[in-house]
């Protein structure tokens, strides 16, 4: 397990849950939260042998992993997943709400009632149900919920991604939205916003074309990896660090949109 070089004292012995943990910028969140001693729930659904190898590895170099499983898209099972995380270390202080995913590409013309509900449900429902059920631990000792929305929320997506990146333009307003209402409990509301990463994401959705197209238009020159979105996240979860940070989006695109 690959350890940040710089060591943040705040994290350590918080319980963070991270939604979407078992593959991609999630898994190397996990694998960065559990080095800075955070005790790390560890969301994942169909992708069981990845989040079992992964728990595992946190396990091996001494990290404090706990496995949950649930459909983010349904919000009695995120509210479990929650609960289960709270009980099993006693306590939450952070939630990364980081499940999500563009189903499949599909152009608005096309677009089913079906579609809409699968895409809404796992990006933006998601969202609202974990952090829902997260908040009333979160206010026993004030904490953060980091959001992951995309670059595809400002800049509209394209190539039968619209729908998806207008669930994550939901979760970037609910950020803010949140970010209001929770801070006079001393919770912090950020997100992420994530460029093209090199990620199991693209793999399912993307084409190397579509890659190659989209590479051309990052200024750093090549895509984004999950460790590059990491000191992002670690950065936002530490008061230290951010603590007058309230509701806002970080992008983390390698230049590719500078809003």
């Amino acid at each position: 397990m690959s350890t940040p070089s710089v060591t943040i004292s705040d994290i350590a012995g918080k319980a963070v849950l991270i939604t979407g943990a078992s593959t991609g910028i999630g898994a190397a969140l996990a694998r960065a939260f559990a080095s800075q001693g955070a005790a790390v729930g560890l969301h994942y659904n169909s992708s069981v042998d990845a989040a079992e190898q992964l728990a595992k590895e946190i396990r091996k170099a001494g990290g404090k992993v706990e496995l949950v499983k649930g459909d983010a898209s349904h919000s009695g099972e995120m509210a479990r997943v929650v609960e289960e995380t709270a009980a099993a270390f006693g306590r939450l202080d952070g939630l990364i709400n980081n499940a999500g995913g563009m189903v499949a590409r599909v152009s608005y013309q096309e677009m089913t009632d079906h579609h809409y509900d699968a895409v809404m449900d796992l990006n933006a429902r998601s969202v609202l149900s974990a952090s829902t059920a997260a908040i009333p631990h979160l206010k026993v000792r004030g904490g953060f919920i980091i959001n992951t929305t995309s670059i595809a929320a400002r800049n509209g997506a394209g190539n039968g991604a619209g729908l998806y990146g207008s669930s994550k333009a939901f979760v970037s307003n609910v950020t803010r939205g949140m970010a209001k209402e929770l801070i006079p409990f001393g919770i912090r509301v950020n997100a992420v916003a994530p460029g093209v990463i090199a990620t199991p994401f693209h793999e399912r959705y993307s084409t190397q074309a579509q890659l190659d197209a989209m590479l051309a238009t990052v200024p750093q020159g090549r895509l984004g990896t999950a460790e590059d979105c990491v000191g992002t996240y670690l950065f936002l979860a530490s008061a230290a660090l951010s603590g007058y940070l309230i509701g806002q989006t970080i992008e983390v695109n390698g230049g590719q949109l500078m809003p």
